[in-house]
């Protein structure tokens, strides 16, 4: 998630009474159980909920040809905020909601980036 959160230091404050009644939205930060690694829970953004149409860059180290797919029924498309070393959707494709853990709402530490992790315009 660089650079909106860093690799060690930043400490954020996390609820999980958004996800549970579906009022989790693009732009959200949250924290996700892994597909790939069940132990591991990851901090990425929503990017496009069930019904949506999402285009990307399957691989953008390599080429800007875009894809599309649309977000099955029950899912979320999600995707780290550094396009070139997440390991996200792109590669492992839209996950279920119920693996949503929580929605990130606020940064504590450091003091001087001290606020909200409001949603990331489109």
């Amino acid at each position: 998630m660089l650079p909106t959160i860093n690799l060690t230091g930043d400490l954020v404050l996390a609820e999980r009474i958004s996800t549970r009644f579906n009022k989790v939205c693009p732009g959200d930060v949250v924290l996700v159980r892994s597909p790939v690694v069940p132990r591991r829970i990851v901090t990425k953004r929503v990017i496009g909920m069930e019904g949506d149409r999402v285009s990307y860059v399957a691989d953008p180290k390599s080429s800007d040809k875009f894809e599309t797919v649309v977000v099955p029924q029950g899912h979320v498309w999600i995707e780290g905020d550094n396009i070139y070393e997440s390991n996200d959707s792109r590669k492992f494709g839209a996950v279920p909601y119920g693996l949503i853990e929580g929605r990130v709402f606020l940064r504590i530490w450091p003091p001087k980036d001290f606020g909200s992790l409001g949603r990331r315009a489109e």
